[in-house]
C-alpha cells in the first residue's frame, strides 16, 4: 500500500508563534526506511487533505529527559488546523490552532497525561465531520472542534520536540 505521506526535514520552531519558514518545503516520496523511523523534526505531506473518516496515526518513543513536542495539522504553509502540544514538566497536553493570522483559545483539558519518558505511544486523530478525536494508546483522551475548513485543505502534519517516531500512517 501507498503512504498517506511525503516527506521533507524542514523545522518549525516550537514556540507557541506562528513560524512561516515552511514556505518553501519540498515534498517528496519517503524510502522504506524513512518510513520505519522518521527525522525529527519532520514536515509531511498529506495525500489529499483531510476528510471525515480519515485517521491519521502516529507511533513514536517519549525520549529520556523530554521537555515537550508538537504535532500540527496545517494548510500547507498558513493556517494550523489542530497544534498538539505536550509539556512534560506540567503534564499538560495542549491543543490550539492558528486561523488568519492569530492563535485561538487554548483548550487543556485532559482526564489523564498519557505520556511517559522512554516509553512508547500511540497518537490517533480521528477527522469527523465537526471535530478532530484523539486518542492515546487507543484510550479517548479529547474531542477539538474544527476551526479551519475545508477540511480538505489541511494537508501537512509536523512534528517536532522530545520524541522519536517509530511509525506514521
Amino acid at each position: 500500500p501507498s503512504s498517506l505521506f511525503s516527506s521533507s526535514q524542514r523545522s518549525r520552531t516550537p514556540s507557541r508563534k506562528f513560524n512561516s519558514s515552511l514556505d518553501d518545503c519540498a515534498f517528496v516520496s519517503p524510502g522504506k526506511d524513512e518510513q520505519q523511523l522518521l527525522a525529527v523534526p519532520f514536515c509531511g505531506s498529506i495525500r489529499d487533505g483531510m476528510r471525515p473518516g480519515k485517521r491519521i496515526t502516529i507511533m513514536g518513543i517519549v525520549d529520556q529527559e523530554p521537555d515537550s513536542f508538537d504535532i500540527s495539522l496545517t494548510c500547507g504553509c498558513g493556517d494550523v488546523a489542530l497544534e498538539l502540544t505536550a509539556r512534560f514538566e506540567d503534564r499538560q497536553f495542549l491543543r490550539n490552532a492558528h486561523v488568519s493570522g492569530s492563535w485561538g483559545e487554548e483548550e487543556s483539558a485532559i482526564a489523564f497525561f498519557p505520556f511517559i519518558p522512554d516509553q512508547p505511544f500511540r497518537i490517533e486523530i480521528q477527522c469527523e465531520h465537526q471535530r478532530f478525536r484523539v486518542l492515546v494508546d487507543g484510550q479517548p483522551l479529547f474531542d477539538f472542534y474544527h476551526r479551519v475548513r475545508p477540511l480538505v485543505a489541511i494537508d501537512t502534519i509536523q512534528i517536532s520536540g522530545s520524541l522519536t517516531i517509530t511509525k506514521l500512517n
